[in-house]
């Protein structure tokens, strides 16, 4: 059990069968009336965040979220199948509960998998991948103005904006959160 006088940042906790974490807290004693803990808090399974008081003395039970690394192995349908590093076995995964960013992941990629009592809720892939560059535009020698962007497809069928002078056959280095082309990368 956790008190919310006992608050920190990141601490997990269970309130109402939601699964919270405490993003900020402040302890606000005001001149007249009794403290109260100002907290911004974050539900863990669906994302949203909320602003909420607590008295000090509120107890809730600590929640538990396990994140391990397993490495993504194939997809059948809807499912995808994910190899735990340590005991080598297959966890299927639904489709429902990939972000848009798992398009830039392919086979044998190391994913972040989030999971609370067993049930997984959320799959973050590495912030960074090196893909190639399958299909885009021929760029064209003197085609040098600058923040000018054109559509390519990379290995695994995602496309991303790139410079004009990135060619087909690159290896190129893609921030998942944003789904933006960093830089070139050596293959």
């Amino acid at each position: 059990m956790i008190s919310a006088g006992d608050f920190k940042n990141g601490v997990t906790f269970e309130q109402d069968g939601k699964v919270l974490q405490v993003i900020e807290f402040q302890h606000v004693k005001p001149g007249k009336g009794a403290a109260f803990v100002r907290a911004k808090v974050k539900n863990v399974i669906t994302g949203g965040v909320v602003e909420t008081t607590f008295n000090p003395s509120d107890k809730f039970e600590n929640a538990f979220v396990e994140r391990r690394d397993m490495e993504y192995s194939y997809n059948d349908g809807d499912l995808y199948y994910f190899m735990d590093q340590e005991t080598y076995e297959l966890e299927p995964i639904d489709k429902s509960l990939m972000g848009d960013s798992f398009k830039f992941v392919k086979e044998n990629m190391t994913c972040n998998i989030h999971s609370y009592k067993g049930k997984i809720y959320n799959v973050d892939p590495p912030n960074f991948v090196d893909l190639v560059v399958t299909e885009t535009d021929p760029g064209f020698k003197g085609d040098t103005a600058t923040n000018v962007l054109k559509p390519a497809i990379v290995e695994t069928g995602a496309e991303v904006k790139v410079p004009l002078f990135i060619e087909e056959g690159e290896k190129i280095r893609i921030d998942t959160r944003s789904g933006e082309y960093m830089e070139r990368t050596k293959s």
